[in-house]
């Protein structure tokens, strides 16, 4: 299925994730200007430097993934998503499981906090399974229906509940784009290029794999960030990427 993001080249959608202390962070951005479109900001380094972290990579022409995983009552999640839209972020996530109105609430938050800052609204992503879980994993948690049965009805409630898409692995990215259509966020993390270690992730796919199986965006982090040559990591997957044609 044709997308609404196939007209973007694949490596402009390729999310680095820094998950790192900030002055990791801060050296990598240095290396990867002009290379990487998308930089993600998890919790550990929003945790340390807050929405300075943010403000400072948007003024260096990066556009912000900003990974925080709202989960709280509908209240909480409006001012949280409120205040990460007016920091300039381009895309925040939380968690599906917390609901059609927290989602609702949320996706209200990015609305008045992009009329804060003075720009777009950021794409409003919920996570259906995080691909660190096994259906083992899930059993655990008290989740019986089978891994894809789950996802496919988070991902349904995320788009009823009126938010931009959602993040699975690339293994269910396939059947998501049919559920939910050319238009969905697909973000996929999960994402290792061929050979490298598959650390704390369960379900995953290579970045050519991800992106027609369907995805809108790949997260990737420690193939790049731990790599002894950061940008001939990333260039290295730009490259793979052109010669699939993406």
């Amino acid at each position: 299925m044709l997308t609404a993001f196939d007209s973007i080249p694949a490596k402009d959608r390729v999310m680095v994730a820094l998950d790192c202390d900030s002055w990791e962070a801060i050296a990598l951005a240095n290396q990867l200007e002009d290379h990487a479109t998308w930089l993600k900001i998890g919790m550990t380094l929003y945790y340390a430097e807050g929405p300075a972290i943010v403000k400072m990579f948007k003024r260096r022409g990066f556009k912000v993934f900003l990974d925080l995983k709202f989960h709280d009552i509908p209240h909480q999640v409006e001012g949280a998503a409120r205040s990460a839209a007016a920091s300039g972020a381009d895309m925040i996530t939380m968690h599906t499981v917390g609901g059609r109105a927290m989602m609702e609430a949320a996706q209200r938050g990015a609305v008045a906090g992009a009329a804060e800052y003075g720009g777009e609204v950021p794409a409003t992503v919920g996570i259906t399974v995080l691909t660190s879980m096994s259906q083992e994993m899930l059993t655990e948690v008290g989740i019986q229906r089978p891994m894809n049965q789950q996802v496919a009805a988070m991902a349904m409630l995320a788009q009823d509940s009126g938010i931009s898409g959602v993040v699975a692995s690339p293994q269910e990215a396939a059947e998501l784009r049919q559920i939910l259509g050319p238009d969905a966020y697909i973000v996929t993390p999960g994402v290792r290029p061929a050979g490298a270690a598959l650390g704390d992730q369960s379900r995953v796919a290579t970045p050519a794999e991800a992106f027609q199986r369907g995805a809108s965006h790949i997260v990737i982090g420690r193939p790049i960030v731990q790599a002894p040559n950061p940008v001939a990591a990333f260039d290295a997957i730009a490259a793979e990427l052109e010669a699939c044609g993406l």
